[in-house]
């Protein structure tokens, strides 16, 4: 039986992972998942693989709390540990955090075929982490799984041709399949006291955005003056959390959250009038819900949605109009395109 050793380490990848692991068992192919521990609280991590239906990970590495290069350096040992160990046919790697790339980078030293789900994206902002650990995944995989055109044409221009395939995007899959479950199961609206399209929600995580003080203050004020308009619901990492609280007050308007769950999360920009957010996965899923996004960054991976009217950056005035679906992004079985393309390479 084939055997695929997957990596992950954040709640993107909990939620990227989902429906490759059921195609995976749905396949016959043997799934080894591996956690860093890169999000290590329960509300984090360990809600998302019971709400995706996920296997508890194999191997838990618990490695967290450091800075990049001590967090990948640590990555990197232990993985290759278990590489050694378990002999996998292939490494799965998802996305671009220091996860991805240590998973990447272990078994490319081990000459295992390393496959990256998401590959291909470029914001062209090397002060980006997400950046380096993206180029540098991209340039060790064997095969490099786009969920767009774009995504294909960013490797072709850097000389890389081989092993790439278009597969659609797997947030796609698992989006649909969440949101009657979300339905079911999330009581979020009614604890809060929200009602539908009353509210928007916004997310902040990424370090361009909360460890520049300047920066920080131009992203709360620029939401202080949208929560005139409409309240803005935060779901907030604890990091972030603590550091908005050292540094500035909470303009009137802005509800701080906890970190949620998916099926909460989903169930709250499901019926959302808008979406404000630095992170790629959120400026997708904001998409798939049909609600508005403004991203708050000054580039995007995800120029699709730009393209096609659905999301801006938050320098820019208005979204492109008329709005129009993203056909790259496919109708939902980027999964099962993902492993038969698994299944093929490991069969030569």
């Amino acid at each position: 039986m084939a055997k695929i050793l997957t990596v992950v380490g954040a709640r993107p990848q909990f939620i990227k992972a989902a429906p490759v692991s059921h195609a995976l068992a749905a396949k016959g192919i043997r799934e080894i998942l591996v956690h860093t521990g890169q999000h290590f609280d329960a509300d984090m991590s360990d809600i998302f693989f019971d709400e995706l239906n996920i296997p508890a990970p194999t191997h838990n590495l618990d490695i967290n709390s450091v800075g990049h290069g001590a967090m990948t350096g640590r990555m990197l040992e232990k993985l290759e540990a278990v590489m050694l160990h378990e002999k996998p046919d292939m490494v799965l790697v998802y996305g671009d955090t220091n996860s991805t790339m240590a998973g990447a980078l272990a078994a490319a030293k081990l000459h295992i075929p390393v496959a990256h789900v998401e590959a291909g994206l470029r914001s062209f902002n090397r002060k980006m982490p997400e950046e380096i650990n993206r180029v540098v995944t991209d340039h060790v995989s064997a095969l490099l799984f786009c969920p767009t055109r774009t995504a294909i044409d960013n490797l072709a221009h850097e000389g890389v041709t081989e092993g790439v395939h278009a597969t659609g995007d797997v947030m796609y899959d698992t989006t649909l399949a969440a949101i009657e479950r979300a339905a079911q199961r999330s009581t979020i609206l009614e604890t809060l006291s929200v009602a539908p399209k009353t509210y928007a929600v916004s997310t902040i995580h990424r370090a361009e955005n909360t460890d520049d003080p300047d920066r920080l203050t131009r992203v709360f004020a620029w939401l202080g003056e949208a929560a005139r308009q409409t309240p803005i619901l935060m779901p907030l990492h604890p990091r972030t959390r603590k550091l908005i609280a050292d540094r500035l007050a909470i303009p009137r308007g802005i509800t701080l959250l906890g970190p949620l769950g998916y099926l909460d999360m989903t169930q709250l920009v499901h019926h959302a009038t808008g979406v404000f957010t630095d992170s790629g996965g959120l400026q997708k899923e904001a998409y798939f819900h049909g609600v508005p996004c403004i991203t708050l960054r000054d580039e995007t991976e995800w120029v699709e949605t730009i393209e096609a009217g659905w999301n801006r950056l938050w320098t820019t005035e208005a979204f492109a109009t008329p709005r129009s679906k993203i056909e790259a992004y496919g109708e939902g079985r980027a999964s099962q395109r993902i492993v038969e393309l698994i299944a093929d390479h490991i069969a030569g």
